[in-house]
């Protein structure tokens, strides 16, 4: 009979236990033991969940403090050395050191995990890095789920994966020179999980999805070979994309059995079938791990009986990745669209969608009562949704149709725009400004929260936000920064917040995922076409510019963004709802510039993150991304200025398209790679204006003027002058106002020092010209 599992769970609990825990830990408000218990309980929750649908395998090992790379560095001792742990006396306090940076040292840099919307901390390798014995955390784990009398399965991130995800650093030449020592930790840790107890273990190899280089493919041979010696039984996992090219190389590995992502590539389902060696299992993810919508059963379980009947015991049935990516429990949600929410399952919901797909491909299994009304129920939800009046809007479906190539092109070149723009802005050589959002009190976050309750008047909602614009601006004038930002007090998240406001989207209570760390987000629920009935800046931003004579920057989230930081809709092509989106935010560019909002930021930190990780299928979607952002910016006045930021992801490869965009000016996170990006914007040649940032606002630390001013001048080793802008890497919402007071002081002044240095240069030059 087969057999049920999944690749992971939720961290956070349900209730976003783990972030209010950790977050209370930095702040000293708990001791490490507090912290410790309430890992405790949401592991054990996970748990419990499981066995509670009725799977065969309860997945541990899954639950990480932040990070679940940070986490496999953690156990087999290789921190970056610059930290100064030793592995085998590592602690909770040298762990989050290493995430958030310190007085010493800052964080480590973070990037997105493949193409999802989690940020995962990038190991450093380096001529000094060392492995050896680390921390006991995934042993304890273990050891917990054993006391429970249930079958463990354990899950770890695989040696090559967590390699080939790092970078090269002090002259390292190669990564894979480190894998004979890192080879002997993982045999370590596999051979203690065996005495424990531990009879399968599930060893995760995402990169199998990537264009992976022969190199790197011919290591998985050697590298398991060695470890089938020591190790339990070893289910090797993939996901998020198509391995099917590597079908014979898995088949021929010294593992017991393999996952394949059956969401994402359906197809490779059959292919591995078809000729799967007798010995081993394939486990076929075949419920969304990525999104909320409820599985389709019928469907899903026509595509599983083949494998059924070929394959017998040695199938198993899972999620299609780790349900980390989905809400935990669709249960919370008792206020949201009540006919959209029968549309929905979230990670606890398809934890019993797994296990019900196990239990129907046995022909007694499929005839219990249970089993048929859950199968009936869920065709009803399918149809419901599928013929429901709420999908389509024919006003959206004529505009899309009247779009032309026209509507995706400004009316100048960049260059005559430029000259427009800096005749209205007279800015200073390298313009200061920020990303977009100051911190969210306390006080700004009840004030929206009783607004909400309606326990706060409208028109006290209004005065208390513009008190916190007003707040920003006087601050921002104070420090001295050049185009302001109205502080977007009153957003909840740069997603949501637009989500809220749109046609076509669907705002949860309790849908929190985790975005990096302790940082949740809440995606929107995008089910229908997408419209905007009225405008949705413009109050807050034309109000901003009224308080100073200095320009104030409208902000909105780009259309690939908030299409990859929602939950999508399934039934139409992804770049058709980007088209949609774009046509809303058209709308309200139009509509910011008409009320004097001459200085439009549109951002799009998620464009790389949305680039399908075989190269092969990159330009079609390049097309329709660029396209969409170009929809949305392109129909302003010439010396109206649009910015679009982009941070945390590698935008190498992608240059020529973020060039396609041809917003004026980009802003971008190079701070934790100390400018490491710019060489590529310098090789490419990027044409248009450039903000690299100089202040790490994931981290705590507020950098001195001397950093920003080391940080400012290699910058201008690459961009000219007159074309670079000075800004800090993302927004700086979870920061507190101590921490941005010094950092943006520091940042000004540190633009300060360097201009007063070029205008001193420019004078030597003149003066020897003459």
């Amino acid at each position: 009979m087969a057999q049920a599992h999944v690749l992971g769970l939720p961290r956070i609990g349900a209730q976003r236990e783990l972030k209010f825990a950790v977050e209370a830990f930095w702040r000293g408000d708990v001791n490490e033991q507090s912290l410790q218990d309430t890992g405790r309980r949401i592991r054990a929750a996970n748990r419990l969940a499981q066995r509670e649908a009725g799977l065969d395998w309860i997945t541990v090992g899954d639950f990480h403090w932040y990070d679940q790379v940070l986490s496999t560095l953690a156990l087999v001792g290789g921190l970056p050395e610059r930290f100064g742990a030793a592995p085998a006396a590592l602690t909770l306090a040298d762990y989050f050191a290493a995430a958030r940076g310190n007085a010493q040292q800052s964080a480590m840099e973070m990037t997105k995990w493949f193409d999802t919307n989690y940020h995962y901390l990038v190991p450093e390798y380096s001529p000094q890095t060392r492995f050896g014995p680390g921390t006991q955390w995934l042993f304890d784990d273990v050891a917990e789920a054993l006391a429970e009398g249930v079958k463990v399965k354990p899950v770890l991130l695989g040696p090559l994966s967590l390699l080939y995800l790092g970078k090269e650093k002090g002259g390292l030449a190669d990564r894979l020179s480190l894998l004979p020592e890192l080879l002997a930790q993982y045999e370590r840790v596999l051979a203690r999980l065996k005495a424990q107890g531990v009879t399968w273990v599930q060893i995760d190899e995402p990169i199998l999805a990537l264009d992976l280089p022969e190199r790197w493919r011919d290591a998985f041979t050697p590298v398991y070979r060695r470890l089938a010696l020591v190790a339990p039984s070893v289910l090797l996992a993939t996901y998020f994309g198509d391995v099917s090219e590597h079908a014979a190389l898995l088949a021929a590995l010294p593992v017991a059995g393999v996952h394949v992502d059956g969401v994402r590539a359906p197809q490779q389902l059959d292919a591995f079938a078809a000729q799967w060696p007798q010995d081993k299992v394939l486990s076929a993810g075949v419920v969304d791990g990525r999104n909320v919508w409820r599985c389709d059963l019928t469907r899903v379980r026509a595509l599983l009986m083949p494998l059924a009947q070929t394959l017998g015991d040695r199938l198993w049935v899972a999620s299609s990745c780790s349900l980390m990516h989905c809400p935990v429990d669709l249960a919370s949600e008792v206020r949201p669209d009540k006919e959209v929410r029968t549309w929905l399952a979230f990670a606890v919901q398809k934890l019993g969608e797994v296990a019900l797909l196990r239990r129907s491909l046995d022909a007694a299994g499929f005839a219990m009562a249970d089993v048929q009304a859950a199968f009936v129920a869920d065709a009803a939800a399918q149809a419901a949704r599928h013929t429901s009046a709420r999908i389509h809007n024919r006003v959206v479906q004529k505009r899309l149709a009247a779009l032309t190539d026209a509507d995706t092109r400004r009316t100048s070149e960049y260059s005559v725009r430029a000259r427009a723009q800096r005749a209205w802005l007279k800015l200073p050589a390298l313009p200061t400004t920020t990303i977009g959002s100051f911190p969210q009190t306390a006080a700004i976050r009840t004030a929206r929260a009783d607004f909400k309750r309606r326990v706060m008047s409208h028109l006290d909602y209004l005065e208390t936000m513009r008190a916190q614009i007003r707040l920003a601006i006087e601050k921002q004038e104070a420090y001295g920064l050049d185009v302001l930002v109205h502080g977007e007090a009153e957003r909840n998240d740069m997603v949501e917040y637009f989500g809220d406001l749109l046609w076509g989207f669907m705002i949860t209570e309790h849908g929190w995922v985790q975005s990096y760390g302790s940082r949740c987000v809440k995606p929107p629920v995008i089910y229908g076409d997408v419209y905007l009935p009225e405008p949705m800046t413009v109050t807050w931003s034309a109000y901003a510019q009224q308080l100073t004579d200095k320009p104030v920057k409208g902000m909105l989230t780009g259309p690939v963004t908030m299409l990859q930081w929602s939950f999508v809709r399934d039934d139409q092509p992804r770049e058709l709802t980007a088209l949609q989106i774009a046509l809303a935010l058209r709308e309200e560019v139009a509509a910011l510039e008409k009320a004097g909002v001459r200085v439009i930021q549109i951002d799009e930190p998620a464009l790389r993150e949305g680039l399908p990780l075989r190269e092969g299928d990159w330009p079609s979607y390049l097309d329709w991304a660029v396209r969409a952002f170009r929809v949305c910016s392109s129909g302003v006045a010439d010396d109206t200025q649009i910015h679009t930021h982009m941070c945390y992801s590698e935008f190498h490869d992608i240059l020529p398209s973020i060039a396609a965009l041809d917003a004026d000016v980009i802003s971008i996170e190079t701070t934790r790679s100390d400018m490491e990006l710019l060489g590529a914007f310098e090789a490419f040649e990027y044409p248009n204006e450039i903000g690299p940032g100089v202040y790490d606002i994931h981290s705590p630390r507020v950098p001195s003027q001397a950093e920003m001013e080391h940080l400012i001048e290699a910058a201008l080793a690459r961009i000219p002058a007159e074309r670079l802008w000075v800004n800090p890497d993302c927004g700086l919402k979870t920061r507190d106002w101590a921490q941005v007071d010094g950092a943006l002081t520091n940042m000004v002044a540190a633009a300060n020092a360097v201009r007063e240095r070029l205008a001193g240069t420019h004078v030597r030059v003149r003066a020897q010209a003459a």
